[in-house]
């Protein structure tokens, strides 16, 4: 992308230390964490399902592979469309067919993300659960 002006772009960073830097940008995720569980609803149901697959984890000691695949996807599905909703908030504030595509079209990929990771769910648990009742 070529810049049509010799202006600097004034990033808005915070000042200090590396360690300062690295400890101020942790509490600005935790800041984005409480944002979201209050204002997004799909947050409550994914911290919910969250905590569901790491006690279901521990109370089935999955295996190594298993964990990796359930924590993957822990990540993917709760971070991919947030990120694209605030994106398209900051770049189009008022109301945009495009803005509307490109939210839309993020919740359909968190939404085949959200739908494989319940297969997945599945093919880990429902043969534990099928053991333990066995």
């Amino acid at each position: 992308m070529r810049m049509e002006s010799k202006e600097k772009i004034i990033r808005n960073k915070d000042t200090g230390s590396a360690i300062e830097r690295y400890i101020k940008s942790f509490f600005h995720a935790i800041d984005g964490i409480i944002y979201t569980t209050i204002y997004e609803h799909n947050m409550i149901i994914m911290i919910l399902a969250m905590i569901l697959v790491v006690v279901c984890g521990f109370t089935f000691r999955i295996s190594s592979g298993e964990w990796l695949f359930c924590i993957a996807m822990i990540g993917i599905v709760t971070s991919f469309e947030m990120i694209i909703e605030a994106l398209v908030d900051l770049a189009s504030p008022e109301i945009h067919p495009l803005a509307k595509i490109a939210k839309d079209t993020a919740s359909s990929a968190s939404l085949i993300m959200s739908i494989v990771s319940f297969i997945g769910a599945l093919i880990i648990f429902v043969p534990k659960v099928a053991i333990m009742l066995s």
